[in-house]
């Protein structure tokens, strides 16, 4: 062993992220062990996993469209089923998502939902502090030990019954810059993971629940089979049952629906069901076919969850979960109450309502809010409809078919100029907050994560690249985004008000943005640039 800036590490394992004596408790010497015997037996094949992307995204640039695999016909046609999910994940009606920050976790865990994801990626700016301090929170949390005081002295603890916790881990691009092993930066899916797993699975299970996750961005099954093979060595490290990890993937990338059978098939002793990411779902769409000719996106405002495409793979989760006895979760609601407006706060609950309603019929056994304000209404359209812990057994979905040009049917509609003008506004003001160290962002009433700004910086990037008219006949060009850019910056100026402008960091955001719409290449996810520019 060697000791790395006071932190205790194998040899060629490096930790350069401040230290403290709390956080030296986190990453204490057998987690980095932990953490050391994770990178030694996963990294080559995450980057298999990574370099394999890239083929795929070759192949679709060269007009080879995604298909269902012919050579795993048979895992999709036999009748297999996954493990029985536990007790504590059968009910998941309402499902709560935020970062670890200390006092959302306590919120979150005592809103009244069935579930709480606790989030180190898209709504998690992963800073060394943010991350490591987010297990800290967590692992209180598991303890019941977690409080938390505000600046004007109010105090928070957890209630007597609080949600079922799981964990959302970095996706495999992402990596952690203050790890490195013999000279290569950790992944930071490994990092989340492993540290969380390590401290709290134990206590998990003394607690009657399990270490549970939410697994994002997965292309396809092998990238699940990668997934199924941590589990299963992380569980023979420390000793305890294969099949208590239970994970839930979700369908946020355009490709997974072509392998829903075989995702849940490598993972099928410890899967805990599917989830529709409906933004990030979005994006990955806009930015795999955005090299290919016709397949210029609409505003995103227009592509709403009732576009033909989006219907057809919530509804082919569905039927593909229940087939397989697990549960198929439905998508965000990223509304926030408006308190200073009666009428539109209304307006936008209508919206809430309707998009559960519209879930719960089709079949899904549970969905997502961004908000606490919005679970007891989530949660009233569910309880209206579904009254049973789900609907697994009673809606199996038999009467819908889907192929593959359902899947990849480009959505209708118009760019407009508000539309253009709303991606450059939301997406320098999500750069700037996730910069500060905020990836869940309060903007225009809504909750935004990192997805949000990957749809509008995405759709920019295309526009100007394929020289995409508005709807009034105007061309896209740099120079229209540099003008509107411009005109974008006093509005914001004008929302965050004089002093928060002047003190933040929008000069970098917008230098970040400008970079990501007007390079001729196109970056793979914003988080990567942007992560070079936080501690």
């Amino acid at each position: 062993m060697q000791t790395t800036e006071k932190y205790i590490t194998p040899e060629g394992m490096v930790i350069t992220g401040k230290f403290t004596e709390e956080y030296a408790a986190i990453l204490n010497p057998d987690a980095v062990k932990f953490l050391f015997a994770l990178h030694k037996h996963f990294e080559s094949r995450r980057k298999s996993v990574l370099s394999a992307r890239k083929q795929v995204q070759a192949n679709i640039d060269h007009g080879i469209l995604p298909t269902f695999l012919p050579q795993t016909v048979d895992i999709r046609n036999n009748d297999w089923k996954c493990a029985p999910e536990p007790q504590d994940l059968q009910d998941r009606r309402v499902e709560i998502t935020g970062p670890v920050e200390r006092k959302m976790i306590i919120n979150a865990l005592n809103s009244g939902a069935k579930v709480f994801m606790a989030d180190f990626e898209d709504s998690n700016s992963p800073g060394w502090d943010n991350n490591i301090q987010g297990q800290i929170n967590l692992k209180d949390a598991i303890n019941k030990t977690i409080t938390y005081t505000n600046e004007n002295d109010k105090e928070y603890q957890l209630n007597e019954t609080v949600a079922t916790l799981m964990v959302r881990p970095r996706g495999w691009h992402l990596v952690e810059k203050h790890i490195s092993v013999n000279g290569d930066l950790m992944s930071g899916a490994l990092v989340d993971f492993g540290l969380y797993f390590f401290h709290n699975a134990k206590q998990l299970i003394a607690n009657g629940s399990g270490p549970y996750f939410y697994l994002p961005k997965l292309e396809n099954h092998l990238e699940s089979r990668l997934w199924n093979d941590i589990f299963v060595y992380a569980q023979n490290y420390i000793g305890i049952p294969k099949g208590t990890i239970k994970a839930t993937v979700l369908i946020e990338t355009i490709l997974a629906p072509f392998q829903l059978d075989e995702i849940l098939w490598e993972l099928k002793d410890h899967s805990a069901g599917l989830n529709c990411g409906r933004w990030d779902y979005i994006f990955s769409f806009i930015k795999k076919f955005k090299n290919v000719p016709g397949y210029t996106f609409p505003e995103r405002g227009q592509v709403t969850m009732t576009v033909p495409f989006m219907r057809a793979y919530t509804q082919l989760v569905i039927k593909t979960c229940h087939r397989r006895g697990v549960h198929a979760m439905g998508g965000m609601a990223a509304q926030i109450p408006i308190k200073n407006n009666l009428e539109e706060n209304e307006q936008a609950l209508e919206k809430v309502r309707a998009d559960k309603l519209r879930e719960v019929k089709d079949g899904h056994d549970g969905t997502w809010v961004a908000h606490p304000g919005l679970v007891p209404i989530a949660m009233d359209v569910f309880d209206q409809h579904m009254k049973t812990p789900n609907q697994i057994e009673s809606k199996k979905r038999e009467d819908f078919i889907c192929t593959d040009k359902d899947l990849l049917k480009l959505p209708e509609g118009t760019i407009t100029e508000t539309g253009f003008c709303m991606n450059i506004n939301v997406g320098i003001l999500y750069v700037e907050s996730w910069l500060r160290g905020n990836g869940a962002a309060a903007i225009y009433n809504l909750m935004e994560d990192a997805a949000t700004a990957e749809i509008s910086r995405t759709q920019v990037w295309q526009w100007i690249k394929t020289g995409a008219r508005l709807d009034n006949g105007k061309i896209i060009t740099a120079e229209c985004y540099k003008r509107i850019r411009n005109e974008e910056l006093e509005k914001i100026r004008a929302y965050v008000g004089e002093e928060a402008f002047e003190k933040g960091r929008f000069t970098e955001a917008t230098a970040l943005f400008d970079k990501l719409v007007l390079q001729e290449k196109f970056t793979e996810f914003l988080t990567i640039p942007a992560y070079e520019l936080i501690d």
